[in-house]
């Protein structure tokens, strides 16, 4: 009898411990595949875009001339963190990371640097820094999240370009538009682009670069503009001494004329180092006061005007479109 209840015993723990094996198993297997899909996925986040002849890129660094060969999402990751701020909306951001490498298809397939594909120079190019001048550039808390956000913005538009009928455009960009960005055959003259075009955009009045002021003496305008017109004359007591005559499409100065002297908005910006070509004046006594709308050239992307856009709850891709016309994001 005894022996009886010992088999019957072990016969019930027998089938209460078979489900939890069972059961186990089961388990160990699920969670053997999650981390190999993990994995999959992981390898997937972190593997390089094939660009092919354009993976990479012969960057010039113009300070030492020295030419640096760097892979073309690493190399963006340089840019995007010199030419947009680090808080700004990850879809502005997104948009900067698709631009910043258009733009820099564009310039390896149109040559204008001999042994390089394109310089560090925002003057000539796209703005580049490295990351140890740019982490020492933020505050010890942000830096790294700061180098992260500007990294998956990047990682996460990879192959992702911009074309007009096919071909990668010449991706333009600036600081502030000042409400209205303008076309570029109102900056540099030539036949522009059919995909830059002038288009508003809200909400960049809420950023620093959007007004700014320069008061200088009357003497001392003469002398700046004399530095390219020697032959410049103003009689400050004539009705208007200076008078704008003609804008452009973008609201910016075309013409303006200074006594005898008719000049572009363009090249006063650049003489009186104003921050745009999108400008008023005024006259108060012996100087001359100018008010000044947006940051930079006006053509192509806003930065502040897609961080805007951003803020509204546009993606990176409408962003794109918002300022470039007719145009596709796709796969390069």
């Amino acid at each position: 009898m005894r022996k009886l209840i010992i088999y019957i015993l072990a016969l019930v723990l027998i089938c209460f411990l078979i489900p939890i094996l069972f059961t186990t198993g089961r388990k160990e297997q699920t969670v053997a595949k999650e981390i190999t899909e993990n994995e999959v996925v992981s390898e997937t986040v972190t593997m390089d875009y094939d660009y092919r002849e354009y993976n990479i890129v012969r960057l010039l660094h113009t300070e030492t001339n020295e030419i640096e060969e760097v892979n073309l999402d690493e190399y963006l990751y340089h840019v995007v963190s010199a030419e947009m701020p680090a808080n700004f909306e990850k879809e502005a951001l997104k948009a900067q990371a698709v631009v910043a490498r258009t733009y820099t298809i564009y310039k390896i397939k149109h040559k204008n640097h001999d042994n390089a594909d394109i310089c560090d120079s925002h003057l000539c190019c796209q703005a580049w820094i490295s990351k140890e001048d740019r982490l020492a550039k933020w505050d010890e808390s942000e830096r790294e999240s700061n180098w992260n956000k500007i990294v998956e913005c990047v990682n996460e538009t990879k192959g992702k370009i911009i074309t007009y009928q096919g071909e990668p455009i010449n991706a333009f960009f600036h600081s502030n538009s000042g409400g209205m960005t303008e076309m570029p055959v109102n900056v540099w003259g030539g036949t522009g682009y059919p995909y830059l075009q002038a288009v508003e955009t809200s909400g960049e009045d809420a950023y620093t670069q959007y007004a700014s002021e320069l008061e200088i003496s009357k003497q001392e305008l003469v002398d700046k503009i004399k530095e390219k017109h020697a032959d410049i004359s103003i009689d400050w007591n004539v009705e208007k001494p200076i008078e704008i005559l003609e804008y452009t499409d973008g609201n910016r100065v075309r013409t303006i004329r200074f006594g005898n002297l008719n000049l572009s908005g363009v090249e006063v910006r650049t003489l009186l180092g104003l921050r745009s070509a999108n400008f008023t004046f005024e006259i108060i006594g012996d100087n001359v006061k100018f008010f000044v709308k947006g940051y930079g050239h006006g053509v192509g992307m806003s930065q502040t005007g897609a961080d805007s856009l951003a803020k509204q709850g546009k993606n990176y891709e409408e962003i794109i479109k918002h300022y470039y016309t007719g145009v596709e994001v796709v796969n390069f």
